[in-house]
């Protein structure tokens, strides 16, 4: 019997044909929600191996457990101000990248 050689395909190919194509809005919401997704895991682990529980986190950053819990979890949308405590909190260095695309700005 010949076995019919599978076709490989790459994550960027079906991303692109599940979610959509650079650029595109649905697309855009999709590497957005992967980036929280991240942040979130960061946040977790950064607590984790200064051994820190949430409410402990919490306290250093003046929020509760909740709070701590929803950004490691991903589940709110937090002020840029949180997460920058938070990571001072942990004693993380953070950075940010901006990248400004091709597109030209028009004020009205």
């Amino acid at each position: 019997m010949n076995a019919k050689p599978l076709k490989k395909i790459t994550l960027d190919e079906v991303t692109d044909k599940y979610i959509g194509k650079l650029g595109t809005p649905r697309r855009e919401a999709f590497e957005n929600e992967l980036r929280l997704d991240l942040l979130g895991e960061a946040i977790r682990q950064a607590r984790k191996e200064r051994h820190l529980t949430q409410e402990e986190l919490g306290q250093l950053v003046g929020v509760k457990k909740s709070q701590i819990s929803k950004l490691e979890n991903s589940l709110t949308d937090a002020r840029f101000e949180t997460i920058i405590k938070v990571f001072k909190a942990l004693n993380a260095k953070v950075n940010f990248n901006v990248e400004l695309l091709n597109q030209t700005v028009n004020l009205a």
